[in-house]
């Protein structure tokens, strides 16, 4: 196994131990959900509010090794492994971030939910411009529109405007620290703007170049 799945793992099993070590700490029934003001508003049983990320955080890592395998286009996935063995990484340490903050919670100690996960939430945005940078042409990685699966061209500038907006909505959902009363808009406007602007884009390169 490479070192950086090696590392994701690590960060499963953490995440397991912290669950099973707090978990005759917790209340039968554990805050799980905040609304838009970061105010807690859904609850779950006591098993499932303990171990709900961390088997999801697992399902996902066993999906994330499954899809070099299975991909008719593995031999591309070679090509950006390394950035995409970090992004598995990263996405399981966002998740363990979600995680120790439910804890935080769960152990009654009250804040701003919304506000203490930008940071994470910004990070992973902007690393998601990075690696959109790198992706080679594939079957689940990526902007996957009719268009950019047809041809590799269209592939290629459609994720290099990604990149740029994946990180531009990653510092902008930064900034919406400083907003808490409408973080949800610095979070959803940027990056639901980008996705129906990339898709649009990857449609107009491939007219452009079927005239070509």
């Amino acid at each position: 196994m490479r070192k950086l799945n090696i590392a994701s793992f690590i960060v499963i099993l953490l995440s397991f131990l912290i669950g099973i070590l707090s978990y005759g700490y917790f209340p039968d029934k554990m805050a799980t959900h905040w609304d838009a003001l970061g105010q807690c508003n859904g609850y779950m049983p006591k098993f499932w509010g303990t171990f709900s990320i961390p088997l999801i955080s697992l399902g996902l890592f066993l999906l994330f090794l499954l899809i070099p395998i299975i991909d008719p286009l593995k031999k591309n996935i070679e090509k950006f492994r390394k950035y995409y063995d970090t992004f598995i990484l990263i996405t399981l340490l966002f998740l363990f971030y979600v995680y120790i903050l439910t804890i935080f919670w769960n152990f009654g100690i009250v804040f701003n939910m919304n506000v203490a996960f930008i940071p994470a939430l910004g990070f992973l945005f902007f690393y998601m411009g990075v690696i959109l940078q790198k992706i080679k042409r594939n079957w689940f990685i990526g902007i996957r529109t009719p268009w950019t699966l047809s041809s590799e061209t269209v592939w290629d500038k459609t994720h290099k405007l990604g990149s740029i907006l994946f990180k531009v909505s990653g510092v902008i959902t930064l900034i919406g620290i400083f907003f808490p009363r409408y973080v949800l808009w610095f979070v959803l406007g940027p990056v639901v703007i980008s996705g129906i602007w990339l898709i649009i884009y990857s449609y107009l390169m491939h007219r452009k170049e079927e005239k070509d």
